[in-house]
């Protein structure tokens, strides 16, 4: 389909009055947290939460490597348990922002301080994470491990803190808040066989224990909770990860297995442009011919609460790599740069192809909370549904794709590298330079 023709056959996203009126109704989450008071009272029994089910857990980083640990558990609603998991199915159940802040709020993190991996420093907190399988750090290492939510009872130290924290552009908004005494099992959790044999090989670094068992069908979200836990990689070497951290690990690593599955793989052959629009980001996929080079470009919207001044201008970041990949983290887009990067590549992956790719995201002031980089992620996976535009160069679909963009052809190029015809230099970004 050539461009121009598929740019007059987006139809105008059906759902965008929808999120649009979201912003408004977003005063109601203080009544889903008075809601949630009043379920948290009828489930507890003196200081237990009794009948209560984990279908996931989180790591914080505060105070490392003293760091809290929890246990996340919807209160009210324990047989609906996985569907407060976050993952892909959030996108493909057409999940809207308040939909995510209703799943975070009804979801109550039980936390204890544990460190992350010192048997000396941690004695007064927790023992080392290699080998501990029982106290609340075992019980959250099963919670992780298991292929569905687990039940269990939770000792507690007084009422929960229902204030929401929002959280930042990568984590997911979490919901209230309490102090843990203690965590109990009332099941045997049921562990993947592929899980298991990572746990029992002692010798089997972390990174290639994620790509086994991304290769045997575990989506990166499964990864994430398992990494997250200290159950992945050498046994001297497993450490209790916060969850910000795991997810950009996990999306990095599987990330660079896929681009190594592509090195040696055939170019496109055409200049493809894919478009997908989701909680008020809009994301234009550009593929062109050539080998693997890969850039990122975020456009963020005043008055945004990324870009809080209503008079401003748009707020522009970007990130790039070239055929070698990148030597140092990604410090201006951060986790939305892996996990658009993974969209991106497990397209490439499945068609057998490689090619050079701009990702350019536009986040509007629809996008009016923090809903996690799970929806970068989604949103570049299903970008590729469909049909995409044809163009006969890579820079003229670039500059036909700007026309839709809030940001003019020349404050893109001089933003963007691969939009401004800057040939990747292996050697530099090898050192990590953008």
């Amino acid at each position: 389909m050539r461009l121009d023709e598929y740019f007059e056959d987006i139809e105008p996203d059906e759902e965008a009055e929808r999120r649009r009126l979201a912003r408004e109704k977003s005063y109601a989450i203080t009544d889903h947290l008075e809601d949630f008071e009043r379920k948290f009272d009828d489930a507890l029994s003196g200081d237990t939460l009794v009948g209560s089910t984990a279908p996931s857990i989180f790591v914080g980083r505060s105070n490392y490597p003293d760091i809290p640990v929890g246990l996340l558990s919807p209160v009210g609603d324990e047989d609906e348990a996985a569907d407060y998991v976050t993952d892909g199915n959030w996108y493909r159940q057409g999940y809207a922002i308040d939909d995510v802040l209703q799943r975070r709020t009804g979801l109550l993190n039980s936390s204890k301080r544990a460190n992350v991996d010192s048997p000396g420093i941690a004695s007064r907190l927790a023992p080392s994470v290699q080998d501990v399988w029982d106290g609340f750090v075992g019980v959250q290492r099963e919670v992780a491990i298991a292929d569905r939510p687990v039940d269990l009872e939770i000792g507690l130290d007084g009422k929960p803190d229902l204030g929401l924290d929002s959280g930042t552009d990568v984590a997911t908004p979490r919901g209230p808040r309490a102090n843990a005494r203690s965590a109990d099992l009332t099941e045997n959790p049921h562990v993947p066989r592929a899980v298991k044999k990572t746990l029992e090989d002692d010798d089997w670094q972390a990174q290639g224990a994620m790509t086994y068992l991304y290769r045997r069908g575990f989506d990166v979200y499964e990864i994430n909770s398992i990494l997250s836990a200290g159950a992945l990689g050498e046994a001297a070497q497993r450490r209790l990860v916060p969850t910000r951290w795991s997810i950009t690990a996990v999306d990095d690593t599987v990330g660079q297995f896929l681009r190594g599955r592509i090195r040696n793989a055939p170019s496109i052959d055409e200049v493809q442009v894919w478009e997908n629009e989701y909680m008020g980001n809009r994301y234009w996929v550009l593929l062109a011919p050539g080998n693997w080079e890969f850039e990122l470009v975020e456009m963020k919207a005043p008055g945004s609460i990324w870009n809080p001044d209503p008079s401003g201008e748009i707020w522009m970041a970007s990130a790039s790599e070239g055929y070698e990949g990148r030597s140092s983290y990604v410090e201006e887009t951060a986790g939305a740069y892996y996990a658009a990067r993974l969209g991106v590549l497990e397209h490439l992956e499945s068609i057998g192809r490689q090619a050079k790719c701009l990702v350019l995201r536009e986040v509007s002031d629809d996008y009016w909370a923090p809903v996690g980089v799970w929806q970068v992620r989604e949103s570049v996976r299903n970008a590729f549904d469909g049909e995409y535009g044809e163009a006969e160069t890579f820079h003229g679909a670039v500059k036909a794709v700007t026309t839709q963009l809030p940001v003019s052809h020349q404050r893109l190029r001089r933003k963007s590298e691969l939009a401004a015809g800057v040939q990747a230099n292996l050697s530099a970004f090898g050192s990590g330079n953008d």
